[in-house]
């Protein structure tokens, strides 16, 4: 069977050219058939000669004219985006190229709504549209005729201009915009709540950059804004692309870690809250992940977690501390495994088949496993972090919701996700012994706890009226070094012996746990 043949296809020069060829050919044939007929009676050759002439250059006119109107309509398209009717990418290159060519400065802001993936899922890609036209109109009402709006895809915009302050006057043109996205856009019937991160960059007379340099300095200055919070826009400063630079060594590094063995667990006991801290019970530790480097410097969890967040390279990383921690917590009988999961690892769709099958390979009981999500794991994609938990829940984990106190958790939220854990964040813990009203918090948030049926954990207690405040607030379980530091496994098994031996014979548990008070049974 012959292949079907493809559609001719001309360029915008060739829409212009193939009319008028094709009536050049159309004319030429007709004189042809004048000139040498010898049937046809002409009484005036030189006549009809001008007049197909004037009628020719005529057409060509008109064809000419209409061709090129439809050639210069196709190249406004092509640097049109469809949906908001602004300029697109193509034409901010060209117009940044246009720009440098002056001596004035040209300053470029890249704007990526916070957000958006959010509104698209909740209420679906026809208000997330209409949220796009609605944002695209806000901008050009913003700029005016001082600059031109662009939507380079999906959620994120652009603004250029050129004059001696440009950079301060879009600087002020970007603070106007998140001014008016602190409140809600109406869009139908809704009212949506989106937020920017903004990102500026500059190119002077004397340090011209061509137009990729500018936008991808804009990106970088974006991102920067996205990792301090949000809502805030930010200027390009060469100290980011070092940065980057060393993130970039540090994945590089973490990646290696990985296959040379460079991680190890370590453990922090939690005690019941109805034991003294003379004998406090251990009741579950909580597994936290330590990085030996082959170099023997020290990074700690907060610089290259969330390196390792960012960058995907928490998903095997995570899998291997589940792994671990579950085959050393097989040793522990009755003694619950806390472990912390990551939002990347909760967005992964994978990620609960994979903990099925490392409580199948380990033999861990799932009743006896708690995972630990922050608030931010849950607002960054609550579909899909939900969608997760129910598969976890269905293997019989537990979870737990980390850091309580430090975000914006509402009531709704609690009962949304079903948590069968609250812990409260140490600065809860810390503030409610310093003043009424953080107490008054700490306790409503207990109660709140209580009402919805979960397990309350207070977290980062280190002195005695801080334990004895939180045991009489109704806490079930409490962390902190005033019991114990974290410790390796090995430090876990000792003091699970003796806490059995303690049970069996009914004789005192305070020993052991004045040593690993002090020290004596692992590191910090």
């Amino acid at each position: 069977m012959p292949k079907p043949s493809k559609p001719l296809r001309l360029t915008p020069l060739g829409i212009v050219l193939a009319p008028l060829a094709t009536l050049s050919l159309v004319f030429g044939g007709i004189v042809l058939v004048i000139s040498f007929s010898k049937t046809i009676d002409i009484v005036e050759p030189k006549l009809l000669f001008i007049a197909g002439a004037l009628v020719y250059a005529a057409t060509i006119f008109l064809l000419s004219r209409h061709g090129f109107n439809n050639v210069h309509e196709l190249e406004e398209l092509s640097e049109t985006d469809t949906l908001s009717k602004l300029p697109n990418r193509r034409a901010l290159h060209n117009d940044l190229e246009t720009f440098s060519l002056g001596d004035e400065e040209v300053a470029v802001a890249l704007i990526d709504l916070d957000r958006f993936k959010q509104v698209n899922d909740h209420y679906g890609h026809a208000i997330g549209d209409r949220l796009i036209q609605e944002c695209a109109g806000m901008l050009q009402e913003i700029c005016g005729d001082e600059a031109r709006c662009y939507r380079l895809g999906g959620d994120e915009f652009a603004v250029a201009m050129a004059g001696r302050v440009s950079g301060t006057i879009l600087e002020g043109m970007c603070r106007t915009l998140l001014e008016q996205l602190q409140a809600p856009v109406p869009v139908g019937k809704y009212d949506i709540c989106v937020g920017a991160s903004i990102g500026l960059a500059r190119s002077t007379a004397g340090r011209r950059l061509p137009s990729s340099e500018m936008l991808r300095r804009s990106d970088v200055a974006m991102s920067v804004s996205k990792r301090d919070g949000k809502m805030r826009c930010t200027w390009f400063n060469e100290s980011f692309d070092q940065r980057r630079e060393a993130v970039r060594e540090l994945e590089d590094e973490l990646r290696a870690g990985l296959t040379k063995g460079e991680y190890e667990v370590h453990y922090q006991p939690l005690v019941a809250a109805d034991s003294g801290s003379n004998g406090a019970r251990i009741v579950a530790v909580e597994a936290l992940l330590r990085w030996n480097r082959e170099d023997g410097r020290k990074v700690g969890p907060h610089v290259f977690i969330p390196v390792a967040e960012d960058s995907g390279i928490i998903n095997p990383i995570g899998l291997w501390v589940l792994r671990k921690a579950m085959t050393d917590g097989c040793r522990w009988k009755d003694i619950t495994l806390s472990v912390n999961i990551s939002a990347a690892q909760l967005r992964n769709p994978e990620f609960p088949i994979k903990l099925g099958e490392i409580l199948e390979d380990t033999g861990f009981p799932p009743d006896q496993l708690e995972l630990e999500v922050t608030e931010t794991c849950l607002v960054l994609d609550p579909v899909v972090a939900e969608r997760s938990l129910d598969v976890i829940r269905k293997f019989g984990v537990r979870i737990s919701l980390d850091d309580f106190g430090t975000g914006y958790a509402s009531i709704g939220f609690l009962r949304q996700f079903r948590f069968e854990k609250l812990k409260l964040d140490r600065s809860l813990v810390v503030q409610a012994g310093e003043d009424e009203g953080s107490r008054a918090m700490m306790l409503s948030s207990i109660a709140v706890a209580r009402a919805l049926k979960m397990g309350v954990t207070a977290e980062g207690v280190e002195t005695t009226e801080q334990a004895d405040m939180v045991r009489l607030a109704g806490a079930d379980q409490i962390q902190g070094w005033l019991y114990y530091k974290a410790m390796p496994a090995s430090d876990i098994d000792t003091l699970i012996e003796a806490q059995v031996r303690a049970e069996s014979s009914a004789g005192d548990f305070d020993e052991p746990a004045r040593a690993a008070r002090t020290g004596t049974n692992g590191d910090a």
